[in-house]
């Protein structure tokens, strides 16, 4: 699940906005001031943040400096009224990653979003050691306890995507959109759950009691981290 910050004083505006990128792999939560924003950062942490420039106690940029001051590199994307080009360079300037002028479209800012989400996602290492596995995606080459395991495209696809979010639920949605790149659409309601039993045979020390590829009932899957 990725969590998306977002600091709008405008209350329509916030909620719009909340409704529009939250989803089955994202939530949101937003605060409407700089001193409310501060208090929500400093006890948690965040995917994306997106910051509104004019704010009744300040601005965003002000934030957006402290976070690089402190070397906080969370992806952010600045909102603003202001379209003069001088306001966008400041704004990248401090270290924002996009820069979006009011009025803008709830689609241009769901593409914007999600570009960010996959720029900033974690990357799987080549090779991996994860337990008793190591997983070479760039050769091709994955073990078990130092046995070679004849996996398909499709299923290299599959443990890719699942040990980048380890320890995190992927929802069937996407996992369907990330394995099967070439018309989603057009796969079968089974084709993921047959994949993951063959994976499971594969990998999995007893496939019927599985310790690694999990199934999150309601959700999806997730490759489990052990302690």
């Amino acid at each position: 699940m990725k969590r998306i910050f977002l600091l709008e004083d405008d209350e329509t505006m916030g909620r719009g906005i909340t409704m529009a990128l939250t989803g089955p792999e994202t939530s949101v939560i937003c605060r409407s001031s700089l001193a409310k924003a501060r208090e929500a950062l400093a006890e948690d942490r965040f995917d994306l943040l997106i910051l509104d420039v004019n704010l009744p106690d300040g601005s965003g940029l002000d934030l957006l400096r402290q976070m690089q001051a402190e070397g906080d590199a969370t992806p952010v994307i600045l909102l603003t009224a202001n379209d003069l080009e001088l306001d966008e360079v400041t704004g990248l300037e401090a270290g924002a990653d996009d820069y979006i002028t009011k009025p803008f479209s709830l689609a241009i800012l769901r593409a914007r979003v999600n570009a960010q989400l996959r720029r900033s996602a974690p990357k799987v290492s080549s090779p991996l050691s994860v337990g008793p596995f190591a997983f070479d995606f760039e050769q091709m080459d994955f073990r078990r306890d130092g046995r070679l395991v004849e996996l398909s495209k499709t299923e290299q696809k599959l443990l890719r995507v699942l040990v980048e979010n380890r320890g995190r639920a992927v929802p069937r949605s996407t996992l369907v959109d990330r394995v099967w790149t070439d018309g989603a659409e057009f796969v079968e309601e089974n084709a993921l759950s047959v994949t993951v039993k063959r994976l499971r045979s594969k990998l999995e020390a007893d496939p019927s009691k599985p310790e690694y590829l999990k199934t999150v009932y309601g959700i999806g899957y997730t490759w489990a981290v052990k302690p």
